[in-house]
């Protein structure tokens, strides 16, 4: 069923355990991910980044595909289906096209234009049911045109934009999107720390968790966190599955050029992570 993450997120702090945002490109993904959170009877966020929204024709095209497999999958696990960095105009669009949650990325404004923006959005959200996420300080490397810098997040300014009512907050401790490079110094547990002391129990976000040590994972739960964020690494799983399909012939054989089977390999791979990253965040058997 389709919710807002409110809930699911704030049951989530309380278990101390974290949900997995899961981005999805395409109905592969969609479907690989909702089926996993049912087989796992886990609560999921379905991730939809701006420049996916458009690769899928638009955000309404998405919201409906989504509503319509829920309801043909018989998916009883909650479900939101959240913007992932999205921008003040994005925001709108994905209120209009029926989205359950929507992140306002204001983070490379200054401070008090990312107060004054995310403080209208909170408003609209609230209104409509839906759930918002805002962002203090950056998350490090590029994501589907997202830049950032990774500069750490000032716990003062995240108690500001948390006193606006936001659902969930993300917080740059030294994230990066991508891959990580052999010289990351790591995550920044102290400034999230001070940021949690601020805080209160508000959820916060990991984003960028494909490649976070299993250790710093538990310990930013620990202190926390209560989503986290995963793209790259469904990415790279459904790349190499296919890859190896077709490196052994098997679209050669008989049928295998039919889409539905070229497909198919990748479409395992990415319930493989997504079991496996909902077992590790703990979300197992917590629908």
């Amino acid at each position: 069923m389709l919710v807002s993450a409110t809930e699911m997120l704030q049951k989530a702090v309380e278990g101390h355990y974290a949900v997995g945002q899961f981005n999805i490109n395409n109905l592969e993904w969609t479907k690989a991910v909702l089926l996993t959170a049912e087989e796992n009877n886990s609560p999921v966020i379905l991730g939809v980044s701006e420049g996916a929204g458009k690769y899928m024709t638009g955000f309404t095209t998405v919201a409906a595909m989504v509503k319509a497999m829920i309801e043909s999958l018989n998916i009883t696990v909650p479900v939101a289906l959240h913007l992932d960095h999205g921008t003040y105009e994005g925001c709108y669009k994905c209120i209009k096209a029926g989205f359950s949650s929507i992140m306002f990325d204001g983070s490379h404004f200054a401070i008090d234009e990312n107060i004054e923006k995310t403080k209208e959005l909170v408003n609209v959200a609230h209104n409509m049911g839906m759930s918002i996420e805002a962002e203090v300080g950056s998350i490090g490397g590029e994501e589907d045109g997202v830049i950032g810098a990774g500069e750490i997040a000032d716990p003062n300014e995240c108690k500001m934009i948390a006193d606006l009512g936001v659902d969930f907050l993300a917080a740059g401790i030294g994230n990066i999107h991508g891959k990580y490079p052999e010289n990351w110094q790591g995550l920044d547990f102290d400034a999230l720390a001070a940021t949690k002391a601020l805080i209160g129990d508000l959820p916060l976000v990991l984003h960028g968790g494909t490649g976070i040590p299993e250790d710093m994972i538990k310990k930013a739960i620990s202190l926390g966190v209560a989503k986290i964020n995963v793209n790259t690494e469904c990415q790279l799983y459904f790349q190499a599955a296919t890859r190896k399909y077709i490196e052994e012939g098997k679209d050669l054989v008989g049928k295998g050029f039919d889409p539905r089977k070229l497909l198919l390999p990748g479409f395992e791979g990415i319930k493989e992570i997504v079991k496996e990253k909902m077992e590790l965040f703990g979300s197992v058997d917590k629908a």
